[in-house]
């Protein structure tokens, strides 16, 4: 991996510690398993209220009790996120909801409010203090004063490039504060305003719909056009960019899969992937080529994985300089579509000749035709191909399997044969 615009912080940076965290959306209780089966070190998430994509499923009390369960059950650390603004009935409340989190074992609630952070450390004291992205940290005093007040991780603005970032954890090592982890938002969308400090939702739709409340309509996505307002139905001028003009309220989202190295000699400790207001496909490609560029593999290998999620054009943020911006002519894109997840898969006597052969159950999420090249998305193995065959529906009134000529009906199951082993939760992808 190589550093972009010859400004890798590596030359001067803090000694290695521990291999970065891969910290992965968790939007709802379908994405919480894909990100886990993807190989997600840590998740974050949401519960019913004080979280900053409030539009997500999100979790219940119930619900996330069983997350914590299930995540702990396989290694994985759950964050919780308490980082809207917080106004006196937020805090009013918040005491009661941090006991059941101290007690259900969530690991870490990340926060921005500095009265939500005393709260934390009064009613759950079994729980890590994480400053939010909300707080803008961008320097090692500020960082410093959050660790005296008992943050064991600051999540720092995205307005910092590499080299600050390396600068940010020299000075905390100078000073004492080694133990304070760094992490940072590498991919996802790019918010246009710093720290998400907007007021255009609330402005243009109601303050029911703030940024900073977890409710953005994001506005900065529309299409916006330039109106002169005696005749608005013939004077009208989309903006645009050329050569020489900028455009307002757009942004190219973030990847730097290409830099991780320059990431962890920064010294940073955690690596997020900003989503849960995204499905269930996008945190586990995502999730699945980090965690194999972390784990080794050479991001040549897997940025192409990128292009398959709905996304924005691609940028390094503000990480080397300032960010590129989307001049609105490409919009949301992607090159593949989730037809199935698997359910279940039996090896099957292999006939004369014929090779391994598996029966493949899968749960029917989009339409694909016998015939057509699937692509498999699975943990720990490369991106495989196969030509779908024959395939048979089952039939909840008949309870038999029929003989079905394509996937078709979304959320009932079929099966079919593979020539490899699949794992529940795997993914067929149908390239467009």
């Amino acid at each position: 991996m190589t550093s972009a615009n010859n400004m890798s912080a590596s030359a001067a940076a803090p000694a290695r510690r521990r291999p970065m965290r891969l910290l992965a959306p968790a939007g709802g209780p379908e994405q919480l398993r894909q990100a886990m089966h993807f190989g997600a070190d840590e998740v974050y998430l949401a519960g019913r209220s004080w979280g900053m994509r409030a539009r997500s499923k999100n979790f219940d009390r119930d619900q996330l009790e069983r997350a914590v369960r299930l995540a702990h059950a396989s290694g994985v650390a759950v964050h919780l996120t308490l980082n809207t603004l917080m106004r006196d009935c937020d805090i009013d409340a918040l005491p009661d909801y941090l006991r059941f989190v101290d007690q259900i074992g969530v690991d870490a609630a990340i926060v921005a409010d500095l009265g939500a952070m005393a709260l934390v450390r009064r009613y759950a004291p079994h729980v890590e203090l994480h400053v939010s992205t909300q707080a803008s940290v961008m320097n090692a005093l500020a960082a410093e004063e959050y660790a005296r007040l008992g943050a064991r991780r600051v999540v720092l603005a995205r307005e910092m490039s590499v080299r600050e970032v390396a600068d940010l954890r020299r000075r905390l090592d100078a000073d004492g504060f080694s133990s304070l982890e760094l992490e940072v938002f590498a991919h996802g969308s790019m918010c246009m305003a710093v720290s998400g400090r907007c007021l255009l939702s609330s402005e243009l739709v109601g303050c029911e719909r703030g940024a900073s409340f977890g409710a953005c309509t994001q506005p900065c996505r529309w299409g916006w056009t330039l109106v002169e307002e005696s005749r608005p139905d013939v004077r009208r001028m989309p903006v645009e960019q050329d050569d020489s003009w900028s455009y307002i309220l757009s942004s190219n989202d973030l990847a730097m899969l290409d830099h991780l190295d320059d990431l962890a000699d920064a010294g940073v400790a955690a690596v997020k992937i900003e989503g849960r207001a995204k499905g269930a496909y996008y945190t586990a490609c995502v999730t699945n080529a980090y965690r194999h560029v972390l784990d080794g593999e050479p991001a040549s290998a897997w940025v192409g994985e990128l292009d398959a999620v709905s996304h924005r054009p691609y940028s390094t943020g503000f990480f080397y300089g300032n960010p590129t911006q989307n001049p609105g002519r490409v919009e949301y894109q992607r090159d593949r579509l989730m037809v199935a997840t698997v359910e279940k898969s039996v090896a099957l006597s292999a006939d004369a000749g014929s090779g391994p052969r598996y029966m493949t159950e899968v749960l029917c999420r989009n339409k694909a035709a016998a015939g057509s090249v699937l692509q498999v998305l699975s943990p720990r193995e490369p991106i495989r191909e196969y030509r779908l065959g024959a395939l048979e529906r089952f039939d909840a009134e008949l309870q038999t399997w029929v003989p079905a000529a394509d996937l078709s009906r979304a959320m009932e199951r079929y099966r079919t044969v593979l020539p490899f082993a699949l794992e529940p939760l795997d993914i067929l992808c149908l390239k467009q």
